[in-house]
């Protein structure tokens, strides 16, 4: 368990403890007295306060990515009561609604602003704080709190681990194409250089050569990645990671793609694995095992280039994605987003199976076209018992960086600041590493026909 123990300045004005009558707690935290009182109290819970007038001991801020600048939706921040566990490795089973590790005594989620309030904080020293979505997780310590007031705390502490030093990252393996720079987005989160290696390495993102970037820098030691098939080959190589990044290879390349490799693609993500592919790595869904070919209807038409494209509000994250985009500067129309060098492979989705995130219904092709979809797996049992979750993104990176047999990482990810259509990226590199389910809303399928690309509307 890693920890980053912070030196912030805060009074404390403790009152009367909710749970241990007119005294106050004498500091160990997990004596049960409650400072003299008679009610039973357990640890943390024994230095919440009454306020006078009905207010509260707050704490407030905003969850960053890594890079501290990037504001993250849907991260859950807590006060811990207890000890907080070491996160499990590989692909687990990951359902909403599980506990927290650590006995979760007030706790908040982030909004589409990354802000989140934490009421009633406990008013004492050395007070834990967990920062987490998925297998992102920081953990800080707060010297201490300020009773019946707000304490506001900066980005410094708020924002998610840039390194292992700093707490848990998932476990990643990115797979480098030459038509897209995917690991060049994840360096632009925040990661650290370090945490980038290749497969024996300690790093958190192991690198593998599709056909793009296929080996480190000499400042990096000038290392070789594993070839993408020695990862996709089998389930047994995938299950060590939480994610696997598949960047667009600028073909389907199906001869590095055997059925067997589709078999184990699939079977990962059943584990609980999450998968977030590219472009041409339309392959594994559009010709791997039955019932992943159901999920969509396929239509490979010419590139649409520039678009602006809509974002389906009809469903809650979906919605959710088009405030943060505005908020973070993404799209200037709630609901629409500038995409650059748009491809066109899919036509529609299976509303009863997949969340369609961004289309466009008219299309310069006189053939709708959907840019991002997702679905949980296994497809083959009921909805609440699925862990696992594919996205795809008919979206490039599209930045200026570059990827290919020729590159040294870090050498072609010359770019610094995000694209629009990056945003979205980055809105899922977190997402795709949070809990799966329950069902948050889904579009209801036209009567016609459950691929027909209807507008989407929020399911009963």
């Amino acid at each position: 368990m890693r920890a980053s123990r912070l030196v912030i300045l805060l009074a404390a004005a403790p009152l009367a403890v909710a749970c241990g009558g007119t005294g106050v707690g004498d500091g160990d935290g997990g004596n049960g007295d409650g400072g003299g009182g008679t009610d039973a109290c357990v640890g943390l819970e024994c230095f919440q306060v009454s306020c006078p007038a009905g207010g509260t001991t707050t704490v407030s801020g905003t969850v960053f990515a890594p890079n501290g600048t990037l504001p993250l939706y849907n991260v859950t921040v807590y006060v811990p009561n207890g000890a907080v566990e070491a996160l499990p490795s590989g692909a687990t089973c990951d359902r909403c609604g599980q506990p927290l590790s650590g006995n979760p005594l007030v706790q908040a989620v982030t909004d589409t602003e990354g802000k989140f309030v934490l009421e009633n904080v406990p008013v004492t020293d050395d007070v834990p704080l967990v920062i987490q979505v998925g297998k992102w997780r920081r953990q800080v310590t707060l010297p201490a709190v300020t009773a019946c007031s707000d304490t506001p705390l900066p980005g410094a502490i708020t924002r998610l681990p840039r390194n292992q030093g700093e707490g848990d990252i998932p476990q990643m393996a990115l797979t480098t194409g030459s038509a897209d720079a995917l690991e060049c987005l994840l360096r632009k989160i925040g990661l650290d250089d370090a945490e980038f290696t290749n497969a024996s390495g300690s790093g958190r993102v192991h690198l593998y050569t599709g056909n793009g970037t296929p080996r480190f820098n000499g400042a990096l030691g000038g290392a070789s990645f594993a070839d993408a098939q020695t990862l996709w080959d089998t389930t047994a190589h995938l299950q060590p990671y939480d994610v696997a990044f598949l960047s667009c290879e600028g073909s389907q390349r199906t001869g590095t793609k055997p059925v067997t490799a589709r078999q184990a693609l699939s079977d990962y993500t059943d584990l609980g694995g999450r998968v977030f592919m590219s472009h041409w790595h339309n392959v594994w869904v559009e010709q791997g095992p039955q019932p992943w070919p159901t999920t969509i209807t396929p239509n490979h038409l010419p590139d649409l280039n520039n678009i602006t494209a809509d974002i389906n509000t009809g469903f809650a994250k979906g919605a959710a994605l088009a405030e943060w985009l505005v908020n973070v500067g993404g799209s200037t129309q709630l609901g629409r987003i500038a995409i650059t060098a748009a491809q066109h492979t899919v036509q529609a989705v299976n509303a009863a199976t997949t969340e369609r995130w961004i289309s466009l219904a008219t299309t310069a092709n006189n053939q709708p076209s959907v840019q991002y979809y997702q679905f949980t797996t296994p497809l083959t049992v009921d909805e609440a018992q699925r862990c696992g979750k594919v996205v795809f993104s008919d979206i490039h990176v599209s930045a200026g960086d570059s990827s290919s047999s020729s590159t040294q990482f870090p050498n072609g990810c010359t770019t610094t600041t995000m694209s629009p259509q990056e945003k979205v990226l980055a809105f899922m590199i977190f997402d795709i590493a949070s809990c799966v389910g329950p069902p948050i809303g889904r579009e209801v399928p036209a009567p016609a026909a459950a691929s027909e690309p209807a507008a989407a509307t929020a399911a009963p």
